[in-house]
């Protein structure tokens, strides 16, 4: 079981989205909907993996998917927190470059 919130900075230039628990295809609605039913934030997003406790690539993809909708190449998206597991699946799939982690 997981759960995806978003949390805006008290300005609103930044969200922050928090998932808990596992990452994977089952929470695909809920963090799609965490970024696309806010605000567009002008200083770009956090994804909180504190509390992630697994990620497929399923997850990958969904990444992907917010990395295009916040513009891609330029996208401002930092993955903060993760677990040495979580960090280890990132730097195979090459997300080191694409995200700040």
């Amino acid at each position: 079981m997981s759960a995806v919130t978003a949390l805006p900075s008290e300005d609103g230039r930044k969200l922050t989205i928090h998932i808990d628990g596992r990452f994977d295809f089952a929470c695909h609605q809920a963090f799609r909907d965490a970024y696309e039913k806010q605000p567009r934030p002008a200083d770009g997003f956090v994804i909180d993996l504190g509390k992630t406790t697994y990620l497929d690539s399923s997850a990958l993809g969904m990444l992907l998917l917010l990395r295009d909708y916040a513009g891609g190449d330029n996208a401002k998206i930092r993955l903060h927190n993760a677990s040495s597991d979580v960090r280890k699946i990132l730097a195979i799939s090459n997300f080191t470059q694409l995200f700040d982690i």
